[in-house]
């Protein structure tokens, strides 16, 4: 069949998000974009692969069985890839990188800088995407590795076709306005049990995390303000409207005036890499990780004052 793997993956990603929409989305496409290419692969099969139900499409029985084979051929195809870099042992060609807000503004820059230092043959494309929905594009073979957030009380799936490695770990603190509890360096979750928060969906994996732990001090937050930026939420956080959990990463986005308050509490969230299990070994990849791995461990000096601490003493 004469097909290509940008219509095998388009049908496969179709399988994953229900519309067209989505998958142009995921896969940094237009719409018409991935039309066209599920058309172009109906035309190379000689098979209605899409009927349309109302304002939605839905795969053909015909679609369903060549996207089951798809993903097949898709992963055989980056096998095959791995496999030739390995026995070339070269450290070089372009990689397809997905990362959250932070890890893009934080972690990136300083490790493109390394990559470009130790490994000028290597090109890499990096894509920001919801931190959620990082771990099914590399699954999906959108990216071929991805920066994730790992939360002890909310931990991710762990599904054995991907391979997730710790890179770093954060303990939180609670932001509050300048001045809202003069008198306090240290404070616990149920101290700010009656004060207003602002918290990302009770969906994700963030707000799960923050919900559980909340609740585990004995208090049901009262979110005043869903939010998913950081950025937007230390802005609140500043407006006085709000308090929120925040990490000294989260803090460097944005220069704010607030107090920052240790917690009693251990709250941690983990810095981690996800790529597929068969490919951790693939040199260019694993040379990538290292230089990942070496800037989330060393960390970064921010370029300006992200917070101004409480300096009432305790």
């Amino acid at each position: 069949m004469d097909w290509t793997s940008a219509q095998l993956r388009s049908l496969v990603e179709l399988t994953r998000r229900g519309t067209i929409t989505a998958v142009a989305e995921a896969l940094g496409y237009t719409p018409g974009g991935v039309s066209q290419q599920i058309a172009a692969l109906e035309k190379a099969t000689g098979t209605e692969l899409l009927r349309r139900v109302g304002r939605r499409v839905e795969l053909t029985d015909a679609g369903a069985t060549l996207a089951l084979h798809a993903e097949r051929i898709l992963t055989t195809e980056a096998e095959a890839v791995e496999a030739l870099e390995r026995t070339r042992n070269e450290i070089s060609g372009t990689l397809r990188i997905g990362l959250f807000a932070t890890a893009a503004a934080e972690i990136l820059p300083p490790a493109l800088r390394q990559v470009r230092e130790r490994h000028p043959g290597v090109t890499v494309r990096s894509r920001d995407m919801d931190v959620d929905e990082v771990y099914d594009a590399v699954a999906g073979g959108t990216v071929d590795l991805a920066l994730g957030l790992d939360y002890p009380d909310v931990p991710i799936p762990r599904d054995p076709s991907l391979r997730v490695t710790e890179l770093s770990r954060e303990r939180f603190s609670l932001a509050v306005p300048c001045g809202a509890m003069p008198g306090r360096k240290k404070i616990s979750l149920a101290d700010a049990g009656g004060l207003g928060w602002i918290l990302p969906s009770a969906g994700s994996y963030y707000g799960r995390a923050v919900l559980t732990a909340c609740r585990r001090a004995g208090f049901e937050p009262q979110v005043l303000h869903e939010v998913t930026d950081t950025a937007a939420t230390l802005a609140l956080i500043e407006a006085g409207v709000g308090v929120s959990v925040v990490t000294d990463l989260m803090l460097r986005l944005r220069p704010s005036c607030l107090d920052v308050l240790e917690l009693r509490e251990t709250m941690e969230r983990h810095i981690v890499v996800v790529c597929r299990s068969f490919a951790e070994h693939r040199p260019t990849l694993a040379a990538l990780v290292d230089v990942l791995a070496r800037t989330a461990r060393e960390g970064h000096p921010p370029s300006r004052t992200a917070a101004r601490p409480s300096k009432t003493p305790t």
